[in-house]
């Protein structure tokens, strides 16, 4: 062979030789942080909004997974992999803290969620006190007291106007409040006693008449958010909990009809 071509090939044999190292060398792209939030129904909207807000802030991603605060905390106790939880009221992330499921110095409250009695019917919701307390209520949905808290604040306020018994049977129980408010949105119940927040997108499709149920008529409905033990090295997951404190968070969460 000649002496040239010789050199050429001992050449691209070193060249290529050096290319597996130099390609380990190279410094490898930080991974797309991610966090998968579990989140009460009522409350789902909101969150993939608020989600996709903090994803354009801080490049990562959060996905939402909804259902009743029950249903998940079912999840979370046999394992299902979520890194934190927005649950619909403050009880269930102290059970999972108090489990040694999540961690204490995360918990706080987000939100103070309001009911209201709604119909998809403009004119079915006029004196909304008088038709709790003595009127006709042919159906009337809620979400499921034992998984879901806006249903057990609706079996309060059912209690404190004393036409719980009477009502049970015409009852559209849904199992959760966002299967609940759909029951009224397709007239499968003309009436439903519904979070604040979704009778308001309720209303702006559907224009119906709706009445703000007191406060004092059944316990506070404050949700608290946790950080769970999967998500403890998740700074994904650490960022959202920590960006739902945030001044532009708390008044998207304002907008979507919380206090």
């Amino acid at each position: 062979m000649p002496r040239h071509w010789l050199t050429e090939l001992l050449l691209v044999s070193a060249l290529a030789a050096c290319l597996p190292m130099a390609a380990v060398a190279q410094p490898a792209k930080p991974p797309t942080m991610q966090a998968r939030i579990a989140v009460a129904a009522n409350f789902a909207d909101a969150a993939r909004k608020l989600a996709a807000d903090y994803a354009k802030q801080s490049g990562q991603k959060i996905e939402i997974s909804s259902a009743s605060t029950g249903k998940l905390y079912a999840q979370i106790v046999s394992g299902a992999p979520f890194d934190a939880l927005l649950s619909a009221d403050a009880e269930t992330p102290r059970k999972l803290v108090d489990a040694g499921l999540a961690d204490a110095s995360t918990l706080h409250d987000y939100a103070t969620g309001r009911l209201v009695l709604w119909s998809r019917d403009p004119a079915r919701v006029t004196d909304g006190e008088a038709l709790l307390r003595k009127g006709p209520i042919e159906r009337l949905a809620i979400a499921n007291p034992d998984l879901a808290p806006y249903g057990a604040a609706a079996r309060e306020v059912l209690q404190h106007v004393r036409r719980w018994e009477e009502l049970k049977p015409r009852l559209v129980m849904g199992e959760n409040i966002n299967q609940a408010s759909q029951f009224v949105i397709t007239g499968a119940a003309p009436l439903g006693l519904l979070p604040r927040s979704l009778a308001m997108e309720a209303n702006r499709k559907h224009r119906g008449s709706s009445w703000e149920i007191p406060a004092a008529w059944h316990a506070p409905i404050v949700q608290s958010a946790v950080l769970l033990k999967r998500g403890e090295r998740n700074p994904a997951a650490r960022g959202f909990l920590v960006y739902l404190r945030s001044p532009a968070a708390q008044k998207q969460i304002r907008n979507f009809g919380y206090d």
